[in-house]
C-alpha cells in the first residue's frame, strides 16, 4: 500500500480556503508551486527590516555549501515577532518569504498557506520515487517579543561558539537544521516524500500547524523544538477555564443582605488547592511528574462600599497523557458543584476557553527508532529521553494521527532577555535530521 505522501493518495490543497490572489500555480504538480519570479509577497503585513536588506536575501544554491550556522544567522536577522503577542509586530511574512525562496531554489514544490491574512506558513515538498514512507519536519517561524532584550535581538552574532538573538534557540536553530537537512537529503534517491512545514503562530495560538494539518499528512513527523539534542517523547497538555461566581450586591454596611462573590472565590481557591494536593499525591508520570492546577487571574467587585456581585477566575489545568480536556472539565465541574451543594448562595458558571492535549510518543514507533539511531551515530552516545512541562505543536500532530517526536538543539534564554544556541549543536542537529530523513524515507 502506498504511503499517505505518495502521489496517488496525497490530498490536494483546498484552493478556495488557501489560495492567495498573487500565487502562481503549477497545474502539472499535485502540490501548489511558486515560481521564483512571482513568489508570494506579503502585502503590507511585514516590515522589510534593515537587517534583511543588509543580508540581501542571500539564498545558497549548492548542497555542498550548506552551512547551518551561517543560515541560522541570516534567519535570526529577520524580525518575526508574533503580532498576537506584541500588537504591531512584524509577524512571519518576511521570514516566510525568505524560506519560500530558499526552498524553491532547492527544487522543492512550495505552497504558502495564509488562511489568516498576514500569518503565512510555508510548506515545501520534495517528491520521492514512490512507495516509501513520508516524513514531515516542523518548526515555527514566529518568536516572542524583544522589548526587554539585552543587546541586538536581530544581530545573530557568533561569539564563543554561541549564536545570539531572539529565536536563536526557539526556534530558528530548528528552521536552519530542517532546511539544511532537507536540502541535503533531497538529492538522494529516496522513495518517500520530504514535507517541510514552517509554521506561523506557535507562540500564541498554533494557527500555522492547525492549517497545515488540514491539508498535509505524512507517515511520521519530527517537531523541532529546543531539547538539548535529547529525545522529547512526552509533554503535558493544558486547558484554560473561566470560572464566574455570581453573588448578590448589597451595601457594604449591611453585608448580610448580599452574597459575596469574592468570599466564594476564596472557597473556590481552597477547593482548587485541595485538588492540587490530590494530583500531587497520585501516581507520577515517568518523565512528566504530576498534573497541575492553578489560578492565573482573578477580578471582582465594583467598589469599596458594595458587596461583590461577581468574581471571575481564570484557571489553568496542566494535563498528563491519558487525561483529556473533557476529563478535567468534568473534574472541575464536580468540584464546584460539590461546593454549591454545601455553601448557601454559591452559584458558578464554568467555561472552557482553550484546550490542547498532552503528547506521548510510542516507545517502538519507527520515527523514534530512526532518530535515536542517527543521534547515536552523530553524537557517539545514545541520546537521553525526556519529558517537558510545556506544550508544543506535537500535541496537534499526534492528535491528527501522525506519530511524532520532539527534538532540537542546545541553548538557553527562551523568552528571556538574552537568547542563545550552541553552534555545534545546530551542526549536529542538521546532520542527525539528514540521516533520519535518509533512513526513514529510503
Amino acid at each position: 500500500m502506498r504511503s499517505p505522501g505518495s502521489p496517488e493518495s496525497a490530498p490536494r490543497p483546498r484552493e478556495a480556503a488557501f489560495v492567495h490572489p498573487s500565487w502562481c500555480w503549477s497545474r502539472s504538480s499535485l502540490y501548489p508551486c511558486l515560481s521564483l519570479s512571482s513568489v508570494w509577497r506579503p502585502r503590507n503585513k511585514c516590515r522589510v527590516s534593515r537587517a534583511s536588506r543588509a543580508i540581501g536575501w542571500s539564498v545558497p544554491t549548492s548542497p555542498s555549501d550548506l552551512d547551518p550556522i551561517a543560515l541560522l544567522q541570516q534567519l535570526v536577522r529577520i524580525d518575526s515577532v508574533n503580532p498576537d503577542l506584541v500588537p504591531g509586530a512584524a509577524g512571519e511574512g518576511e521570514l516566510a518569504l525568505w524560506c519560500a525562496d530558499w526552498l524553491l531554489s532547492r527544487g522543492f514544490a512550495v505552497s504558502v498557506l495564509e488562511h489568516t491574512l498576514g500569518r503565512p506558513s510555508v510548506v515545501g515538498v520534495k517528491r520521492g520515487t514512490g512507495g516509501g514512507r513520508s516524513i514531515m519536519l516542523n518548526a515555527h517561524l514566529d518568536t516572542v517579543g524583544v522589548a526587554t532584550y539585552d543587546g541586538d535581538p536581530f544581530g545573530g552574532e557568533l561569539v564563543d561558539g554561541r549564536v545570539f538573538g531572539r529565536g536563536a534557540i526557539d526556534t530558528k536553530s530548528g528552521l536552519a537544521g530542517i532546511l539544511v537537512a532537507a536540502a541535503r537529503a533531497s538529492v538522494l534517491p529516496l522513495a518517500g516524500d520530504i514535507v517541510v512545514t514552517l509554521v506561523a503562530d506557535e507562540e500564541f495560538g498554533s494557527l500555522g500547524t492547525e492549517e497545515v494539518l488540514r491539508t498535509y499528512r505524512a507517515d511520521a513527523a519530527i517537531i523541532v523544538e529546543p531539547s538539548g539534542l535529547e529525545l522529547t517523547t512526552a509533554h503535558r497538555g493544558f486547558a484554560w477555564f473561566e470560572l464566574t461566581l455570581t453573588g448578590l450586591a448589597a451595601h457594604g454596611s449591611q453585608p448580610g443582605l448580599g452574597v459575596d462573590a469574592i468570599a466564594h472565590a476564596g472557597l473556590a481557591l481552597q477547593a482548587l488547592d485541595a485538588l492540587r494536593e490530590r494530583l500531587e499525591s497520585g501516581p507520577a508520570h515517568p518523565t512528566l511528574g504530576y498534573g497541575a492546577v492553578r489560578v492565573s487571574m482573578i477580578s471582582g467587585g465594583d467598589d469599596a462600599a458594595t458587596v461583590a456581585a461577581s468574581c471571575v477566575l481564570t484557571l489553568e489545568r496542566r494535563m498528563l497523557p491519558g487525561e483529556s480536556p473533557n476529563d478535567v472539565e468534568a473534574e472541575l465541574r464536580e468540584l464546584f458543584t460539590d461546593l454549591a451543594g454545601r455553601v448557601s448562595g454559591f452559584r458558578f458558571d464554568l467555561t472552557r476557553l482553550v484546550a490542547r492535549g498532552a503528547f506521548e510518543a510510542e516507545v517502538e514507533c519507527p520515527i523514534l527508532r530512526a532518530l535515536t539511531q542517527n543521534a547515536t551515530r552523530t553524537l557517539g552516545r545514545e541520546p537521553a529521553t525526556r519529558g517537558e512541562p510545556f506544550w508544543t505543536d506535537a500535541g496537534l500532530v499526534l492528535e491528527a494521527g501522525i506519530p511524532c517526536v520532539v527534538f532540537g538543539a542546545t541553548g538557553d534564554g527562551l523568552h528571556a532577555d538574552t537568547e542563545w544556541v550552541d553552534a555545534a549543536s545546530v551542526v549536529d542537529l542538521a546532520d542527525i535530521l539528514e540521516g533520519t530523513i535518509a533512513d526513514f524515507c529510503r
